[in-house]
């Protein structure tokens, strides 16, 4: 009996990749829906040399792409040294909205940092991200 069970799970594994790609993603209306929902104007902005003691402000746009309309519901920025702010209306569909994070540039040297971003089409947060350079005064 346990030679069957260990023949069976091995006949399983063998034949699961037959059925890995049996549902295309590429093609998938559900997942170009999803995709297609917000569309940033850029996901990743480098504001090169900032000097030291002056917040800078990152402007991230994007345009509602649904039929619908969507609310930015939460932006959470990495780190404490980061704010940010963003469109608190519904954003109609064919309307832009923003999400703007203000990085306290206060230690110089190089920088990365990121913005996710919770809307009411998708609830897995949309990661924003900026990098650059502060330059000591």
């Amino acid at each position: 009996m346990k030679k069957l069970k260990i023949t069976a799970l091995l006949a399983v594994l063998a034949f699961s990749p037959i059925y890995a790609g049996v549902v295309s993603v590429e093609n998938n209306p559900i997942v170009k829906a999803i995709a297609d929902a917000i569309t940033w104007k850029s996901e990743s902005i480098d504001v090169g040399n900032i000097p030291q003691g002056k917040p800078k402000a990152i402007r991230f746009e994007f345009t509602n792409t649904t039929k619908k309309p969507i609310v930015i519901e939460n932006v959470a920025p990495s780190c404490g040294c980061t704010t940010a702010d963003y469109t608190k209306t519904p954003i109609l569909p064919g309307k832009k909205g923003f999400v703007e994070a203000s990085y306290n540039a206060a230690a110089a040297g190089a920088f990365m940092k990121t913005v996710n971003v919770t809307t009411s089409d998708s609830k897995t947060p949309k990661t924003l991200s900026f990098k650059g350079t502060v330059v000591a005064s």
